[in-house]
């Protein structure tokens, strides 16, 4: 899919932490395309610096020198409030911890993207509930993430990572607290979705096998990604 867009690029991507007598550089020098339809894994051992990598792929952070940009604008370039929005229209987000609030049901978890996108309530909810559908969890709208299974949270934490339909999707170890059989359906219903929405997917992981799945492989070793 050489002609597809680009919808993350970074070049001579960096970040330093200097606090006291520390200084340590994380990354260094790393360039990425993320394109349409992509699916990529990104591997390296705990520490390795690939967290840092996906707040800094998603804007969520901000480099220390070199360029991240997500649909052809360079986040450095934006303001707070203009980042957010462009986070919040090209991209989603999953953790391997779900981040669903305890308080809300999971169909008000999963409008919540699109309520602070300025959809109204009965819109972002008609929204949620079928996305919450596809994910397989259309009799589960009203129940809290509490009365949810592990597998249940974390496909409501894909749903609300996809209900605005984003160009990409960066994950950080999206099946690292399930057991084996819910993280391959949880990687079956990521394969669907990249099939029929062309979603990118990125996915950071110590999974191999997980890593072995995805269309590329990087590692990311010392602060440097090489595939």
């Amino acid at each position: 899919m050489n002609n597809s867009q680009t919808i993350i690029q970074c070049r001579d991507l960096r970040k330093r932490y200097t606090e006291g007598d520390l200084d340590v550089e994380v990354l260094k020098g790393i360039n990425l395309d993320i394109k349409e339809g992509d699916k990529i894994a990104i591997v390296g051992s705990s520490g390795s610096g690939k967290s840092t990598l996906l707040h800094l792929l998603g804007s969520l952070d901000l480099p220390s020198s070199g360029t991240v940009s997500i649909a052809g604008k360079d986040v450095s370039s934006l303001s707070d409030a203009d980042r957010g929005l462009l986070r919040n229209k090209s991209l989603g987000f999953i953790y391997q911890f779900h981040h669903l609030l305890p308080e809300f049901t999971a169909l008000e978890n999963v409008a919540m993207p699109l309520l602070i996108g300025k959809y109204n309530v009965k819109e972002a909810s008609k929204l949620a509930s079928k996305m919450l559908e596809w994910v397989g969890l259309a009799k589960r709208l009203d129940h809290k993430p509490g009365q949810l299974s592990g597998g249940e949270r974390q496909r409501a934490a894909i749903a609300r990572a996809l209900v605005t339909h984003p160009k990409a999707v960066l994950a950080d170890e999206p099946t690292g607290n399930l057991d084996h059989k819910t993280a391959n359906k949880i990687f079956d219903l990521m394969q669907e979705l990249n099939t029929e929405m062309g979603t990118a997917f990125v996915v950071v992981t110590h999974d191999l096998e997980l890593a072995q799945k995805m269309d590329q492989a990087y590692s990311l070793i010392d602060g440097v990604l090489s595939e």
